[in-house]
């Protein structure tokens, strides 16, 4: 699109999470007219650390905000899967690291650094808290929001960036409900004083049990480390209630470090949840509403691929738009590029357990498939 088309669109984003605030960003540096709309009255993002790989940091130099991110994340060289008693499997250098011009490195980082830093980059008043979406409609060359008190927008390109129970997917894309993984993830954030030395560089671990996977993600800039048990587990409630016992029965024959490190958690900061994904949705976009990140694609976190899918999905739609003759043309430009590399995620990140090890921890009963949200 022309520079001029451009300057005179005006976007609606709906979700200021990771891929509606990269989103935002990269379609401001077009020119376009963005607003970003989130439901919640506050942005408190919840949850441990990610990793960000070299083409996630890569798009934030194209974008002049990597600076931003490395003062708040810490550079990472490899990865390493151990046994549950700490032998080790496989060790490997992160991929991606000599894909562009500069050498680029994969960065650790807490999820509510990432959402800050994000958000601090872009201009003030752009993001509206406190607008939770409750309808839209397509009218094909723009779209009308309806938000919780009645207020309306209209734009001509509506973003949904707003996650796995995403409005905007579910209203015009695809009703289907999050299907259920059969696991549970706790995850905490602790200090690097209290990992029993297990933390000495700047490097993800990750230890692998019958049923059960453990991650130590450092965030060392922080003074602090990531602890993630993931467990195969038949209770599909979205938000479960579980206690220490249960805790520590998940990494019985763990390292002791391990052990010990779960058996002294806070279960006050305990994020604890159900783990779910969505099915691959067959079409991501109108002639004025795109889906990118969650809403769109949905993954479990066995890759860590979906913080680092919802920064390329903003890239490749800015680039669409960018170089295409209209918005209807980019939308689908940016879903033939991007929606072929996302079903490849989605499907190997479900490759975390085999259906042996699920009959092994539940022998004659499978975890549901799919179940209810709330």
């Amino acid at each position: 699109m022309q520079p001029s088309d451009l300057k005179n669109l005006t976007v609606a984003v709906v979700g200021a999470g990771y891929g509606g605030a990269a989103a935002a960003k990269a379609l401001s540096l077009l020119g376009a007219d963005v607003t970003v709309y989130e439901q919640a009255h506050r942005i408190r993002e919840v949850g441990a650390g990610i990793g960000l790989r070299p083409a996630t940091m890569n798009r934030f130099r194209q974008w002049g905000i990597l600076d931003a991110i490395t003062k708040v994340s810490s550079p990472s060289d490899y990865f390493e899967i151990l046994t549950a008693t700490a032998d080790p499997i496989k060790k490997e250098t992160w991929p991606g690291i000599h894909d562009f011009p500069e050498e680029t490195t994969t960065h650790l980082i807490h999820r509510g650094d990432f959402i800050d830093a994000l958000l601090g980059v872009l201009p003030d008043g752009m993001v509206h808290l406190g607008h939770k979406l409750e309808t839209v409609r397509d009218e094909g060359d723009r779209s009308v929001l309806t938000f919780a008190g009645g207020r309306t927008v209209e734009a001509d390109l509506v973003v949904g960036a707003d996650g796995i129970k995403s409005v905007v997917r579910r209203q015009l894309f695809s009703d289907k409900d999050p299907v259920f993984s059969g696991e549970h993830a706790y995850r905490a954030v602790i200090s690097v004083d209290d990992a029993y030395g297990m933390v000495t560089d700047d490097n993800l671990r990750m230890y692998i049990g019958r049923g059960t996977k453990v991650y130590l993600l450092p965030l060392r800039h922080r003074g602090q480390v990531s602890f993630d048990i993931t467990a195969l587990c038949r209770d599909s409630t979205w938000a479960p209630q579980v206690t220490k016992d249960d805790l520590v029965a998940t990494v019985a024959g763990f390292d002791e470090r391990i052990v010990n490190i779960t058996r002294e958690l806070d279960m006050d900061t305990v994020n604890i949840r159900a783990v779910y994904d969505i099915d691959p949705v067959d079409t991501w976009h109108s002639d004025s509403v795109v889906l990118v990140g969650d809403a769109a694609h949905s993954m479990l976190h066995h890759q860590g691929q979906g913080a680092n899918s919802a920064i390329e999905d903003a890239g490749a739609l800015a680039d669409a738009l960018a170089r295409a003759d209209s918005p209807k043309e980019a939308l689908a430009r940016y879903q033939a590029t991007r929606k072929p590399v996302t079903d490849a995620l989605q499907r190997v990140s479900r490759q975390g357990w085999t259906e042996d090890e699920i009959d092994e921890v539940f022998p004659g009963q499978k975890p549901a498939a799919a179940a209810t949200q709330e």
